[in-house]
Order: C-alpha cells, then structure tokens, then sequence
C-alpha cells in the first residue's frame, strides 16, 4: 500500500520508518523544514517514569496559581476561542483520581515498548542518536515537593518502575563533576536520553535512502474522499494518491483534522530550549528541576536547558519572559554552571501537541476506513517516538500485537 503521512516530527518520522520495514511505499509530507519541528530541539528524555497524565488532581489549581505569572512553568495564553474553552472543560473532567489509575498502565506500557525499541534501533546500526542509559533526576529543594516526588515514586514503584529517594548527599554522588544545590531527588534508573538533533537527522536520512518520499513545505489544504475512503492528500504544489493516511501533524493536528470534518481536541503547548557548549563540569545524568519545570541534558560536552509549558494555540513567538524562567531556576540546583541569558536568536521553540486528558491518540477513527491519528503525545513525544510508530505500522496491517490501544482511541472524546 501507499501511506500518505501528514507530519515530519518524531511521530511521522517513525511511523514512516516502521511503515516502510512492513514493505510500504510511504510519502511524508510537512508544512516546513522537517529540522523546525518540534521533535528536533527538545530535551532528549527518554522517560517510562512518566507514567501518570498531565490531566491530574492538583493541576487545576496550580494552573491558575501559575496562569497569574507570564515567567511561570505553565501558562495559558488568555485569548477568546472555542477550542480552548473545549480543551479546558475536558482537561477539568478528566483531572481526577480514577482517570490517572486507568492511564497508568497504558502509558507505562507504551513508554517500556518505546525504550525497548529505541534500545534496539541503537543496536540495529540504521540509526545513531548518541543513546544512553543514565537514569533521571527529580530534583526537589522544598519539604513539599519532598512529599510530593516521595508520593510519585511510591506509585512509580507499584506500577513496576523502579524509583528511589534520594537525599542531597546521595544526589550529589550520581554527579561526580557538578555541584547540585538540592533538598534530594527521586532517581529512576530506566529512563534514558539521547541527542534528539542527531536522531531527526539519522531517521531523514535513513527514510531518504531507503526510498521514503519526503515532501517538504507542503501544507495540506484538504483532501480527497470517496464516502469513507480517503484516495488523496491535496496540496498547493498537486494531488497525492494514496491508500492510507497517518495524521502525525502535531499541534497542527487538530486543523488537519478539521479538513476531514473531525473535532479533534487539541492545544499546543509551547516549549523552549537553549544549549551551552563546552561546559568544563558538566552534569552527567539528566534533571528535571521540579519546582521550576525546567530541565538540564547532557549532550556530549554540551548541556540542553529547556522547560515551561505554554498553551497559546499554534502561535511560534518566543516570549522572553518564559525563556527566563528557565534561566533564572537553573543556578538554584547547579551553583556553579556559569549560564548566560541567551539572546531570542538563538532560543528554540516548539510546540506539543496537548490532548485534553494526557494521553495521546493512536489509532483509527470510525470516521473514515483509511485514517490512522498519531498526535497528542504533550511532552512525551520524543520518548513514545517508536511506540507509535510500531503501533501506527501495525494498525495499517490490520494486527497490533504489541499492546492494547484502547486508551488511545482518536473517537474518545
């Protein structure tokens, strides 16, 4: 069969990199440059530790605690639109205790099948990304926080995902070469990190050479239909015939859908990153800084800061105020990193595709008999990258035996 697949980021690319092992023909099309996605600048965490949704008790709350601060971990850019008033009451309904105990055993499967995919495409030899296997950090200076990651590893560790408390001293001895100015930290040892600039790059190349159709700047403006068969996606530049489509257009995903005559809930959720380069003492395990929401990467002798959360629709301009958010928590947890406030020109921005409930949608939807979603992944789209592209694969092949979808059905809402 021929996929047409709408979407270069991470999800399309390994869609596209698992469809063609199954011996299809596959054209990728993109609206941009597939090196601006967001997939391409975010930072590198492979993460089965994240296994409770986004749409959690408490995130109401603090959501509007933090809305009131433009250089605060999660803001909401006030605007009148209906989309988000959607978004907003399904996030509310589902941020409650019975929603996060059924989400858990479905994200952590699909993030245990993701390491253990990456783990073998490292080993494969088709692509190189720098993978390691260092753990992750939670690092915490507050009582509160304390209770809070000591609650989140308790649920981590009867879910089958190791985690251990760790207390400043024993944060200090994981990282041999940078002082780490903490309370303690939750360590979880199966998480992993990779250079996702590297990976992007490997996977565009191995699809070129091995004969998948890369369109870029292509934006979709529709697409052709026979009842409940779609036989092409329409184009400025012409027509592209297919047999299946796979809709991996991230934050866009949703106006993609909206072509088809589908509601799809969906926000993008700004983020923003900035490297330093030849850092002398660098971190060598990756961090999440939790009560800034910012995170630190090692990435060769170069260090990935990135971090906050901003839902402003698909709107691309970097808001400064957000960028120093980040900056200013970094030196609360490493006091010895000499950061500089980086210029806008070179921040890096993306958005994540935000479903309402913190689950991605995978799968097809009754709408139509050749349409596979593939977005929504929020944060995690990097760390369930080759999940979905497996499941994507075998969803187009009528067999997924990997894991159980239905979680991540595109008609649930």
């Amino acid at each position: 069969m021929h996929i047409g697949i709408v979407g270069g980021g991470i999800i399309g690319l390994c869609s596209a990199y698992y469809l063609q092992k199954a011996g299809h023909r596959v054209t990728l099309l993109d609206q941009d440059t597939i090196a601006d996605g967001c997939s391409f600048g975010n930072a590198g965490m492979i993460v089965p530790s994240h296994i409770i949704p986004l749409a959690q008790p408490g995130m109401i709350s603090k959501g509007m605690r933090w809305m009131l601060n433009s250089t605060s971990p999660f803001y909401v850019k006030p605007r009148l639109n209906l989309d988000l008033a959607r978004w907003g009451w399904l996030f509310y309904r589902h941020a409650n205790d019975a929603h996060v105990q059924r989400s858990i055993p479905a994200l952590r499967d699909l993030s245990l099948l993701s390491k253990e995919l990456y783990q073998d495409l490292a080993a494969n030899g088709d692509l190189s990304f720098e993978w390691q296997e260092r753990g992750l950090l939670m690092l915490y200076k507050t009582a509160g926080a304390e209770h809070e990651m000591a609650e989140e590893a308790d649920v981590a560790n009867r879910a089958g995902i190791e985690a251990r408390l760790l207390n400043g001293q024993q944060v200090q001895d994981l990282e041999p070469d940078a002082r780490v100015d903490v309370r303690g930290g939750i360590f979880y040892p199966g998480d992993a990190h990779l250079n996702p600039n590297e990976l992007i790059r490997s996977l565009v190349a191995y699809l070129r050479k091995n004969g998948v159709e890369i369109l870029e700047k292509r934006t979709v403006t529709g697409f052709g239909k026979t009842g409940k068969h779609i036989t092409a996606i329409q184009t400025a530049q012409g027509d592209v015939a297919v047999d299946a489509v796979v809709v991996a257009g991230g934050a866009w995903s949703s106006d993609i859908s909206r072509q088809l005559g589908m509601s799809l809930s969906m926000q993008g959720g700004k983020g923003y990153s900035f490297m330093m380069h030849d850092v002398k003492n660098n971190v060598r395990v990756p961090a999440i800084m939790l009560e800034a929401r910012a995170t630190a990467t090692p990435m060769g002798k170069s260090l990935r800061f990135a971090g906050t959360l901003e839902v402003a629709g698909t709107d691309m301009t970097v808001n400064m105020n957000r960028v120093r958010g980040i900056f200013q928590s970094i030196n609360n947890y490493y006091p010895e990193i000499k950061v500089e406030m980086p210029k806008v020109e070179t921040v890096w921005r993306g958005l994540r595709p935000c479903s309402p409930d913190g689950l991605p949608y995978i799968g097809r939807t009754d709408r139509f008999d050749n349409v596979v979603l593939a977005t929504g992944h929020g944060m995690m789209g990097l760390s369930l990258g080759p999940a979905t592209g497996k499941l994507v694969s075998e969803v187009v092949n009528d067999k997924v035996d990997s894991m159980v979808i239905d979680a991540f059905s595109p008609d649930r809402f």
